[in-house]
């Protein structure tokens, strides 16, 4: 057990490569934060969809390198930090290396193999390995066909927001998934950020809600709304109106740079956060819906 403070200033240096996962649902805003809090600085960031928490990384200027797939606003536009440094509009330059979905899911799959690289066909009739020289073809031995080819990822670190944990980092997530277990078994070191911490009585009686298991984590924080305004099932819902809003803050740059002050670099944590915005469990809390149990008896 730590707080997010010393697991970031532990385990996430100047020029690592850094995973910050969750697909929709889970997504670390909080850790993001404590990232730009700590000023760090070329760090390569990888994600399937980077949203919201890329782009204040971007803007914070945090990033030298974004390795990705699609990459907006979901449901609203684009991320117009990300655009500035792509488009080298007044901001630092930012490198880009871009994959399909499952390329990335590829990679990350690689990586926790521990193999050199993945096979996959999805990049048949598309442009992406004609600007991307990381895509590249082999033959298959038994059938003679040509595949494409993505190389193994494998972060410095992954931080991964869940549920619930236990104190050995344990870790339960229950939802919409992503490539976290993936992207976990990838990674040098694991950073798992929860919503609440239990025994471990309670992640052995339910063990196949068990994503990443403590032999591989490096340090567990607990960390309520520590997702917002992602969302956490069965703790808190989806800030739907955060994302309308970001599309205003962050076109416009003394804006974005504004919100940065007030709500990242101006608050000391994520209780601190939290502490501006009071009316997000009024707003946001999950209703209780639960699951009957499950017999796993012999």
């Amino acid at each position: 057990m730590t707080t997010l403070r010393d697991a970031v200033a532990r385990f996430v240096h100047d020029g690592d490569t850094v995973v910050i996962e969750g697909f929709t649902h889970l997504i670390c805003f909080a850790a993001g934060h404590e990232i730009i809090r700590q000023d760090r600085r070329d760090l390569t960031l990888c994600r399937l969809t980077p949203d919201l928490i890329y782009d204040q990384m971007i803007a914070a200027g945090c990033a030298r390198k974004l390795v990705f797939s699609w990459a907006g606003n979901p449901g609203v536009g684009s991320l117009h930090a990300f655009r500035r440094a792509v488009e080298g509009k007044g901001a630092p330059p930012l490198e880009i290396e871009e994959y399909s979905h499952f390329g990335m899911v590829a990679r990350f799959a690689a990586g926790a193999a521990r193999l050199p690289f993945w096979p996959l066909r999805n990049y048949m009739g598309t442009d992406l390995p004609r600007v991307n020289p990381r895509i590249r073809h082999v033959t298959c031995p038994y059938t003679g066909e040509t595949l494409a080819t993505v190389p193994a990822l494998n972060p410095d670190v992954s931080i991964i927001h869940a549920q619930r944990a236990d104190a050995q980092g344990n870790t339960q997530i229950w939802g919409l998934l992503g490539v976290q277990k993936e992207a976990a078994f990838a990674s040098a070191h694991v950073i798992v950020v929860v919503e609440e911490l239990v025994d471990e009585a309670v992640i052995r009686a339910d063990p196949n809600r068990t994503v990443i298991p403590g032999m591989i984590v490096d340090a567990v924080v607990v960390e309520p709304w520590g997702a917002h305004p992602s969302y956490a099932q069965g703790y808190y819902d989806r800030d739907n109106d955060f994302y309308v809003a970001w599309e205003a803050i962050s076109r416009d740059r003394e804006a974005l740079e504004r919100y940065l002050d007030e709500f990242v670099r101006g608050v000391s944590d994520r209780a601190a956060y939290l502490d501006k915005r009071p009316e997000l469990a009024a707003r946001l809390k999950a209703k209780a819906r639960y699951c009957p149990g499950v017999n796993y008896g012999f």
